[in-house]
């Protein structure tokens, strides 16, 4: 069963998705360019999301849709469990958002420019002139129902635990006065740890947790607004991965 696994991924679903993920990133890059780019810059990337967990037999649960609204700005932060992190919240979170990345994910043949084209805000802290237009770029962006999706903990998980979280997404939560919305990904680690080049087929869970609000006239404590997000990402962690 395993070697049927290996001959099906490597030989036949990898093309396909090389394929899918090139078709993709040209279509989003010519649709952004000739307008629309709320659209463009999410459906095909969402589509492909969706298709990339069919042909990799990994089934997709969600919980808690109904505690956002698709025409409110949200910072949504979550935990960072593996690869599939990306298509999970791509595919199934069903709100239009722009990713936090590194500013080095440009450097993505295809990827990198559709993503730039989407308008997906690239941090660039190499100094405080570009750090300041990094925080311009989101303020412009972060309007209309069109919202942020930032992993805290900065990087994959290693060992399946959640870690520390940042400062840098509360932060730009504090400074625009917006909603956070914790996102508890669950089971992602197992189908691809970080590390590895093989799938391994299975369930991801995405909880979507109830927006932290700020208070009316003092805005969020920054620490609170941590420490509570946290313990609601955590709160849908089975034992093993807190």
């Amino acid at each position: 069963m395993k070697i049927i696994l290996f001959i099906y991924q490597w030989f036949i679903a990898a093309p396909i998705l090389l394929i899918l993920t090139l078709l993709t990133a040209i279509t989003t890059i010519i649709g952004c360019t000739l307008g629309k780019g709320d659209f463009w810059g999410y459906y095909p990337a969402q589509l492909w999301s969706r298709l990339f967990c069919i042909l990799s037999f990994v089934r997709i649960e969600v919980r808690g849709r109904e505690n956002i609204n698709s025409k409110t700005s949200y910072v949504f932060v979550a935990n960072h469990q593996g690869a599939y992190d990306i298509f999970l919240i791509y595919g199934y979170l069903n709100h239009n958002f722009k990713w936090m990345m590194k500013k080095s994910l440009r450097n993505i043949p295809f990827v990198g420019k559709a993503c730039e084209a989407a308008g997906h805000i690239m941090v660039d802290n190499s100094s405080p002139h570009k750090l300041k237009e990094t925080m311009e770029k989101a303020e412009n962006t972060l309007k209309d129902g069109m919202s942020l999706v930032v992993f805290p903990e900065g990087a994959r998980t290693l060992d399946g635990h959640i870690h520390r979280f940042k400062k840098g997404a509360y932060q730009l939560a504090v400074e625009f006065n917006l909603p956070v919305v914790p996102l508890t990904i669950d089971g992602a680690y197992y189908i691809m740890k970080r590390g590895t080049y093989t799938v391994k087929p299975g369930k991801i869970v995405l909880t979507i947790h109830k927006p932290i609000y700020p208070q009316e006239h003092e805005g969020h404590n920054l620490n609170e607004l941590m420490e509570t997000s946290y313990k609601a990402i955590v709160s849908a962690l089975p034992e093993k991965n807190r």
